[in-house]
């Protein structure tokens, strides 16, 4: 009896570049439709925020991402990884009640809805085959922050946070937390100023982080989809991430 032996399907790493790309290339167009709704134009978004807390953002956002790093990995050894439509649910009730209180619940929300975030990057990782307890993984994760938010457009002329990458060390860590702070203060903020809309702020909360959310993880996925595309086909990352920009420009 001849002996059967099943030969592993050829990587096509083309039609996995094509298809992160259009991921990456969609993932915006939810957070405007959702402000369109609204009725805000996303432009004037943080000017509805009194100018304290302008200021003050930054230095909430990163104290915010650096009690998430602790809490989102902490969590996963009590709660299971969801499913997407799960955690955009969950994350879309957290917006509703820190909006129904107007600014200062909004404010008490975002360390909450940053962990959400970090611990739903996280498990976009393990499902690309990673494992968030390492530090380059974790690394990673806080890097998917650095993509700004939905209600950014590039057309993929900014795709550099696939690409960046330090010597993993506690204080590399602490210098790519203070770079992407400021990236993620800009998205907080536009969230919080949405929250402050009169009547639908609770609307606006559970709006927003549905579409930040949804935007983070369609993030997550091209980020450790490339870089899991990176190891099977044998190529530079670095390649990969310019073979992923030409492939997003050339997107209509």
């Amino acid at each position: 009896m001849n002996e059967i032996i099943l030969v592993p399907k050829p990587l096509d790493t083309d039609a996995e570049l094509d298809r992160l790309a259009r991921r990456y290339k969609a993932a915006g167009g939810l957070g405007i439709q959702v402000l369109n709704t609204l009725g805000t134009r996303a432009d004037g978004l943080l000017g509805r925020l009194p100018g304290p807390v302008r200021d003050q953002l930054d230095g909430a956002t990163r104290a915010a991402l650096v009690q998430a790093l602790g809490a989102a990995s902490k969590s996963r050894g009590v709660v299971p990884d969801q499913a997407e439509w799960l955690n955009a649910t969950v994350s879309a009730a957290m917006g509703a009640a820190g909006g129904f209180g107007g600014l200062p619940t909004a404010l008490a929300e975002l360390p909450v809805t940053t962990t959400l975030l970090l611990r739903v990057i996280e498990g976009v990782a393990v499902e690309h085959g990673f494992d968030p307890a390492m530090d380059s993984v974790r690394f990673d994760c806080v890097q998917v922050f650095a993509a700004a938010g939905p209600l950014e457009h590039d057309d993929g002329a900014d795709i550099a946070f696939l690409s960046a990458r330090m010597a993993l060390s506690g204080a590399a860590m602490q210098a790519l937390v203070a770079r992407v702070a400021p990236r993620l203060a800009v998205v907080m903020g536009q969230k919080l100023a949405a929250q402050t809309v009169p009547v639908l702020g609770a609307v606006a909360g559970a709006a927003t982080n549905y579409a930040y959310t949804s935007y983070y993880t369609d993030m997550a996925h091209v980020h450790f989809g490339l870089r899991r595309l990176a190891v099977e086909a044998d190529q530079p990352h670095e390649v990969m991430v310019e073979r992923l920009r030409s492939e997003v420009l050339a997107l209509k």
